[in-house]
């Protein structure tokens, strides 16, 4: 499991893992890697601020390049895994839409464990709709009380996450879910991402059984 990871992010991941472990009996790897500028180093591309001053930049395709070919060669040599143990990359909010992207830019990732992501982003749906996702499953979430914001484009969060959970159900090869959590975009982010990644986890080992059965 690979997380791009915040401040906050780093306060909560004690209490994430754990409840990782809890929500699951298959043993993990969890690795979470710290991002400086936010909205930089995780967005697509270039696109206005939508609160505070800070534009977007398109620093995600750098970010992934780290991911690929720095941080997972490093962890798959320490750990001495090979490279048939699954990746799942995950993170919140601005995290899980690049990792919703990276699902879309290779198929090193096998499954996305996207918590509250910012689906909002302008241009976002329009690219996952037109491009094919190269992942097997991918967890979406959100409060439900994130869309009631004054904010005139994240208010739109609720719906786009309906419309990419509906595009990915239309796709036989994916497995996919939309959960609703209580709250706002800022409670119980830990617990949000724990339940995402360990959905993840769930599927591929379904999907691994699966083909186990048929095989046999």
């Amino acid at each position: 499991m690979v997380q791009p990871v915040d401040d906050h992010d780093r306060e909560v991941l004690d209490e994430q893992v754990t409840a990782i472990a809890e929500a699951s009996q298959l043993p993990f790897v969890f690795v979470a890697f710290p991002v400086v500028d936010w909205n930089g180093e995780l967005s697509p591309w270039d696109s206005p601020a939508v609160f505070g001053s800070d534009d977007f930049g398109h620093g995600a395709a750098g970010t992934l390049y780290f991911v690929e070919n720095e941080l997972l060669p490093a962890v798959r040599t320490q750990f001495h895994l090979s490279d048939e143990v699954p990746v799942i990359l995950g993170g919140y909010s601005l995290a899980a839409l690049f990792s919703l992207w990276s699902g879309w830019q290779t198929d090193i990732f096998s499954a996305v464990a996207a918590a509250s992501p910012s689906v909002w982003f302008p241009g976002w749906l329009d690219y996952a709709r037109q491009q094919q996702p190269m992942t097997k499953a991918v967890y979406l979430s959100l409060g439900d009380r994130e869309e009631r914001t004054r904010n005139p484009i994240m208010a739109t969060v609720g719906g786009c996450i309906r419309q990419q959970y509906a595009h990915l159900e239309t796709m036989p090869c994916i497995q996919t879910t939309l959960e609703w959590n209580k709250g706002n975009h800022f409670q119980h982010t830990g617990q949000r991402c724990a339940k995402a990644f360990a959905w993840c986890m769930s599927a591929l080992a379904k999907e691994t059984d699966g083909a186990s059965s048929t095989r046999g």
